[in-house]
């Protein structure tokens, strides 16, 4: 069960912590329950709710409407919705999806991720539901995953069926035999590679060779890559919170390894990595940041 600060709410629903607590006030919309030390919280039922209330909100619902409905109620607009946006609003629908994901996240729910899924690659084709519904909520989970408030079990649940699809979706390419070399690997101690391999397959869509060496690899075997393949980009993801510590350090001996190739790492905001002045190291805080280097 999460227990999740109004700023968690804000940062995962896109709703100001302030319009939160006037939607609290105001309308009795949704009450936070309270530690034994009389600190304000919300759980997973009430993240839920709020992330539908968000929607209903975006679409134009107004709160006075949404504070007076019932539970049988609310359920029938959520479901209105997607029934209004489904053929004439695609973007609405990753939207909505998007955050059904996060409820079928928390639920464990597979039935529901697969529907959601296989929706999305229906209307929108593989590559758009990678790029606007897999990425956006891996960036919500990210956001779980910084502040604790991710259950170790439903991320792997969730980790292994998007993991499923995504390598799926690389092996229906074509083998490009020219273009760019990009060397993928995670670095020693990182295990989270969904974004690693949604690179892999927009690079190798995009006529990219693609040497995939996974994760967790060791210092000496991301030199000798380096040695072997003579890549023209070496591209690495930070995510895990604790391999911050030591990033700096992992991205210097990168740039003694890698000569005139270039340096991506794909990592949020960090103040001590912005410090590090290189030509050829670049910093992606999104996907749409690697089409410079395609």
């Amino acid at each position: 069960m999460g227990a999740y600060a109004i700023k968690d709410l804000e940062q995962l629903s896109g709703v100001k912590a302030h319009t939160i607590r006037i939607w609290e006030q105001r309308y009795g919309i949704i009450e936070p329950k309270r530690t034994d030390t009389n600190i304000r919280y919300y759980d997973d039922d009430q993240l839920k709710f709020v992330l539908n209330v968000a929607l209903l909100s975006r679409h134009g619902y107004k709160i006075s409407k949404i504070s007076r409905l019932s539970d049988h109620e609310f359920k029938n607009e959520i479901e209105k919705l997607y029934e209004q946006t489904l053929i004439h609003d695609t973007d609405v629908v990753l939207d909505l999806d998007a955050n059904d994901l996060m409820v079928s996240m928390i639920d464990m729910d597979a039935e529901k991720f697969h529907r959601i899924y296989e929706n999305s690659v229906k209307n929108n084709g593989f590559e758009r539901t990678i790029t606007h519904l897999i990425y956006p909520f891996l960036e919500k989970v990210g956001i779980l995953w910084s502040i604790g408030q991710v259950n170790p079990a439903h991320e792997h649940f969730i980790s292994c069926l998007i993991r499923q699809k995504v390598i799926s979706g690389i092996d229906r390419l074509p083998n490009p035999v020219t273009g760019k070399k990009f060397l993928l690997f995670l670095p020693e101690g990182e295990h989270h590679e969904i974004g690693l391999l949604m690179a892999s397959y927009l690079l190798k869509k995009n006529g990219c060779r693609v040497y995939y060496m996974g994760q967790n690899l060791p210092d000496k075997d991301v030199q000798s890559s380096i040695v072997t393949i003579q890549p023209d980009a070496v591209l690495t993801f930070f995510v895990d919170p604790a391999l911050l510590t030591r990033a700096t350090e992992t991205a210097q001996t990168m740039i003694k390894w890698c000569g005139d190739c270039e340096i991506l790492i794909a990592t949020r905001p960090a103040p001590q990595l912005e410090e590090i002045q290189y030509d050829h190291l670049h910093f992606l805080h999104g996907l749409k940041d690697l089409e410079n280097y395609y």
